[in-house]
């Protein structure tokens, strides 16, 4: 063959890997396919909702990286899964399929109706760096194992309480939570029932270096703002209304 034809023929066949290369890779794993619909499977729906009833609605004849709230990465592995607001009635517990996407570095299950406590198999999802269960109606005390996802950033628990709260702090406590979550940069426990004196809570934060954001709003905490909280150099953004907190703002915030 001359050698013109010779070097485009392997330039042609060159490039003919590549893009299928490429196509293959960003194609959902089927093993991943598999356990989001065992997942969808598991949900029961709350039609009396007062918010948008979204229902999770899968097609198992599409690539699952372009279901609705699903994302993949470059190998076909489901990295982000947003389900907030879906008005989803069913439980989680410690045995669903969400666990076995270990791959996950992102996950949002806020504004559902779940009534059962947060499930103790989160650490098995180790990459995680955002976790949301905000407003999601989980109960009961907040798992010590929570404290394992040493790459979150950010950590979203919030709950609308005003009198009593259905997530609460207690053994652990705020300290053996947060102690290994070093790279937090974003922190929101409104409402969570952590009732703690101002040496307590504050001290608790101090691994918290990175930490920007803290919203401790109706928290039952009570007591000064100990002057610990003021090795937290990067914090620009705090939220602590709602309490019961007692002496005037400390000097330290300027």
């Amino acid at each position: 063959m001359p050698l013109f034809p010779l070097l485009f023929f392997y330039s042609s066949v060159s490039v003919m890997f590549i893009v299928d290369v490429l196509l293959v890779s960003a194609q959902c794993q089927s093993d991943q396919s598999r356990l989001l619909l065992q997942l969808e499977s598991s949900f029961s729906y709350n039609n009396d909702s007062s918010g948008k009833l979204v229902p999770v609605k899968w097609n198992q004849n599409t690539d699952c990286c372009s279901w609705d709230g699903v994302s993949c990465d470059g190998g076909g592995h489901v990295i982000g899964l947003d389900l907030n607001s879906r008005s989803i009635s069913s439980s989680i517990d410690d045995s669903s399929s969400l666990f076995r996407l270990q791959h996950l570095q992102w996950l949002n299950l806020a504004y559902n109706k779940f009534k059962s406590a947060i499930p103790t198999a989160f650490d098995k999802l180790e990459n995680l760096s955002y976790l949301n269960l905000s407003h999601a109606d989980f109960e009961g005390q907040i798992p010590i194992e929570i404290s394992r996802l040493t790459r979150l950033v950010t950590l979203d628990l919030s709950v609308l309480s005003f009198f009593s709260s259905p997530l609460k702090l207690e053994k652990p406590n705020l300290e053996m939570l947060v102690q290994n979550l070093t790279k937090l940069r974003f922190l929101y426990l409104d409402g969570v029932n952590i009732s703690a004196t101002g040496n307590e809570w504050c001290k608790a934060l101090l691994p918290l270096t990175e930490l920007q954001e803290l919203s401790m709003s109706n928290c039952f905490i009570s007591g000064p703002i100990h002057s610990s909280l003021s090795n937290l150099r990067s914090l620009s953004v705090i939220h602590l209304d709602f309490n019961n907190l007692s002496a005037s703002v400390p000097k330290f915030f300027a």
